[in-house]
């Protein structure tokens, strides 16, 4: 199992609205085949939509093609691990060389 971050800066109380916004989307779109909305946090700068997945290639896929046409899409970043891993494998964006959960 796996756990897949959508993770954007995060500013202000819309940018919160825009959260919830963006995780109901990914919720109605995701194909359960691909994974499960876990939830999300906001805070210490950053927001962030979990998805538990046993594909996540196809989950983040899947999230691009639900979210990418928001403009906060040009903001995001993502990236997978195992759940009993602790390095991330960074999909989005290709040039990102670090990526944290803070």
């Amino acid at each position: 199992m796996y756990i897949l971050v959508l993770q954007w800066p995060a500013r202000s109380e819309a940018d919160y609205d825009d959260l919830i916004a963006m995780e109901d989307q990914l919720l109605a779109d995701l194909p359960e085949a691909h994974g499960t909305v876990g939830g999300h946090d906001f805070g210490s700068g950053q927001m962030n939509i979990f998805v538990y997945t046993e594909r996540p290639v196809e989950a983040f896929e899947d999230a691009r093609t639900s979210l990418g046409s928001w403009s906060r899409w040009a903001e995001a970043r993502a990236a997978y691990r195992r759940l009993d891993a602790n390095d991330f494998v960074i999909p989005w964006p290709r040039t990102l060389g670090h990526f944290a959960v803070t």
